[in-house]
């Protein structure tokens, strides 16, 4: 693997020769020229090179490399027709130039003659020692010591310096990263490779990695060259502590193409890349807009801020939905110590919601120092390691004293303050956020997708105390039949369940096991136990009355080990069905809002791995029933892959139907139904449910009739 280039001299050049310089207004040579002569600060000598001038703006311009006066130069900024590049480029090496920057494009991304240059100008770097940046690149920037190898007209305006490296694979979205970043921590060094013939983005990753004053590396690749130089990289900057953000195009077949027809690299496939990127420590982000807030929130993070996430505002909407949209991400919502509680009573009215999410209604608007000292008392606890502040509306001054009392309580405290602006309407609050450094996210999703990709936190959204509704819930847990309990009520309602019977001896099993013909499966009968299986409580394939016998003593000993509370009801002694079927889920279940909802997708092992569900409301008709089966992610399953016949769908759209039309007779008593898993034969062999579960209303007929008075 070839070594990483040592960029010392190219970071910070002495003497640079600008190759193709122009003295036409507005040329890109003439751009490229004035950058570094009027608008860098270059320590040496900006040499002039084009043959059609003696002298440019007033300075001298030679003809050639070959005749620049002897000096030490560190870089060839070369601007001329590409095929005039390698002549410049020989020269080049020839004069012990280490570095030469190609802004040229009619390279690899043009075919057939421009890859054949390429190729000979790999071929010069490795016999020279030459070191070759580009080709097809808009340059170089030095932002922190003001040096502008680039033609961009907008070099001048964007010197917001900071400690995030940038190296993108194209100048255009590098470019407005860097105005995206314009205010707090901006980019120091940002790299923009081109097509990339020698120097590539590994070289500037560990570039960065070494250098003290990058604290955070942001990457926006197009392709990957040399995948091994990339992770040898991407390691180097893990083991120096710098945080990698990436965003890698190639992700869809459209985006494999633009990025191909762009800088001819390879994409990859994008499975393999994230996959890589998450070995090697590098955090993926989805769009511009998540590079830019990842990495501006990488340089604000303290040790502190994975303990825990506090929602502040002073609108209960707008708490209710942020703790929403955080809760789906899985961010794990802060629990505050008992001072922390105590200081917000006596700062905030009684009618305002002192947990989190805090909600300190518009009363606080009147009072911003108060709303201050409630900002105070939440970073001062040390289970909250970041504060999102949503402020959903431009008020005015009363905004901009809100957004005053953020910036002065950030540059305070060790927790992370990020504040949401809502409204389209950016005003005075905005700007002071923006320019305290803050970067103000403009929507709650965007603000929560950056916090939970750039953010360790310490802790799940499920190690988090429950929410009051949640333990009110809990305490109405409805009332559970045994699986033969249910298995009973919906064979009397016409659905197919599987001949069996209950036995409350070995004997008996061996005798209804021979009655029903072999092979049986046997499973224990306990409300109490949902899932048998792991509570050993469920034997298949049994082939004989011996093994009968036996299956009865071991699921008897199994489930007294795993679940001595449980009330045991005998066993369930059921025919099996033949292999080869497929298994999904059908299931009822009682909703806040809508009431009775049914859920169908893939049944068994796959309900609470790959989550492929769909649901309609109870009743359905029989359009609802057959759109379920179209709406899964995997419904090919059904419909059969690589020479399997397709699965009886008209047997399972019955079945589907028939519990829709169980669940709502019963609706009154019906809390929960679920038959998991349901085996679905080839066509003209059925829909049958192996297992069933029923809950009923507290109160509720076990026969499901009308509640009990």
């Amino acid at each position: 693997m070839k070594p990483f280039a040592d960029l010392s001299r190219f970071i910070n050049p002495r003497n640079v020769a600008v190759v193709g310089a122009s003295a036409r207004e507005s040329s890109q040579g003439r751009r490229l020229y004035d950058n570094l002569v009027l608008h860098s600060s270059v320590s040496g000598e900006v040499y002039a090179v084009n043959p059609a001038y003696q002298e440019i703006g007033g300075r001298p311009c030679w003809p050639s490399i070959s005749a620049l006066p002897e000096a030490e130069i560190d870089v060839a900024l070369i601007m001329i027709n590409a095929t005039l590049v390698l002549d410049a480029l020989r020269q080049c090496a020839a004069r012990g130039i280490p570095f030469a920057v190609v802004m040229t494009s009619g390279f690899s991304e043009a075919g057939e003659a421009g890859q054949r240059l390429e190729r000979e100008i790999a071929e010069l770097c490795e016999a020279t020692g030459l070191h070759v940046y580009g080709p097809n690149c808009p340059g170089f920037v030095n932002v922190r010591d003001r040096l502008g190898m680039t033609f961009s007209p907008a070099f001048k305006d964007d010197l917001n310096t900071g400690s995030i490296g940038l190296a993108t694979q194209g100048g255009g979205l590098g470019r407005n990263l860097l105005q995206g970043l314009s205010f707090g921590q901006g980019v120091g060094l940002w790299f923009s490779a081109g097509n990339e013939v020698d120097l590539e983005i590994p070289d500037f990753i560990a570039h960065m990695a070494n250098d003290p004053k990058i604290s955070v590396i942001a990457l926006l690749m197009e392709g990957v060259k040399h995948g091994r130089r990339l992770t040898a990289a991407l390691e180097l900057a893990r083991a120096r502590n710098k945080p990698v953000v990436v965003l890698k195009v190639g992700r869809s077949e459209a985006g494999v193409r633009a990025a191909q027809s762009h800088t001819a690299s390879v994409a990859g496939t994008a499975a393999v890349n994230s996959a890589v990127f998450r070995q090697f420590g590098a955090i993926e982000v989805d769009d511009l807009d998540q590079l830019l807030a990842a990495s501006r929130l990488l340089t604000r993070i303290t040790p502190k801020s994975g303990n825990g996430l506090c929602i502040y505002t002073f609108s209960g909407g707008t708490a209710a939905l942020a703790a929403d949209i955080a809760g789906a991400a899985g961010l794990p919502m802060a629990v505050f110590a008992p001072e922390t509680k105590t200081a917000l009573r006596k700062l905030l009215p009684d009618f305002a919601s002192m947990d989190n999410p805090v909600d300190t209604t518009a009363d606080i608007l009147r009072n911003p120092e108060a709303s201050a000292a409630c900002l105070r008392a939440i970073c001062a606890d040390p289970g909250v390691g970041t504060v999102l502040f949503p402020i959903p509306m431009d008020y005015g001054s009363i905004t901009d004293g809100m957004a005053q009392a953020i910036a002065t309580v950030a540059a305070e405290t060790d927790t992370l303050i990020v504040p949401v602006w809502m409204s389209r309407r950016l005003g005075g609050g905005f700007q002071l956020l923006e320019t305290a450094g803050l970067l103000p996210f403009l929507s709650l999703s965007d603000a929560i997708a950056a916090l939970s990709k750039a953010l360790p936190w310490k802790a799940s959204a499920r190690e988090s105390a429950a929410p009051p509704q949640q333990e009110a819930a809990a305490a109405g847990k409805a009332c559970m039949l045994s699986e033969a309990a249910a298995k009973s009520l919906l064979r009397a309602a016409g659905l197919p369940v599987p001949e069996g019977v209950v036995v409350a001896s070995a004997a008996q099993a061996a005798q209804e096991a021979e009655r029903l013909g072999f092979p049986v499966v046997m499973k224990v009968v306990s409300a109490q136990i949902a899932h048998k299986t792991e509570a050993g409580g469920v034997k298949l394939d049994i082939a004989s009355a011996g093994a009968a016998q036996d299956a009865y003593a071991a699921i008897h000993e199994s489930v007294a080990r795993h679940r001595p509370d449980a009330a045991i009801d005998g066993i369930l002694v059921e025919r099996m069905l033949p292999p080869g079927g497929r298994e999904v889920l059908v299931g009822v279940h009682r909703d806040a809002a809508f009431g009775l909802v049914l859920t169908f997708g893939l049944g068994g092992i796959f309900v609470e791995t790959i989550r492929d569900v769909a649901h309609r409301m109870v009743p359905l008709s029989r359009d609802d029933a057959r759109a379920l089966l179209g709406e899964l992610r995997y419904a090919d399953v059904l419909k059969g892959v690589r020479g399997q016949a397709p699965a009886d769908l008209t047997a399972l759209e019955d079945l589907i139907l028939r519990v829709s039309d169980f669940a709502w007779s019963h609706r009154d008593a019906l809390q929960e139904l679920e038959l998991n898993p349901v085996w679905v034969g080839a066509e003209g062999q059925g829909a049958t449910p192996l297992d069933a579960l029923i809950g009923l209303h507290p109160g509720a007929d076990p026969a499901l009739g009308q509640r009990q008075p």
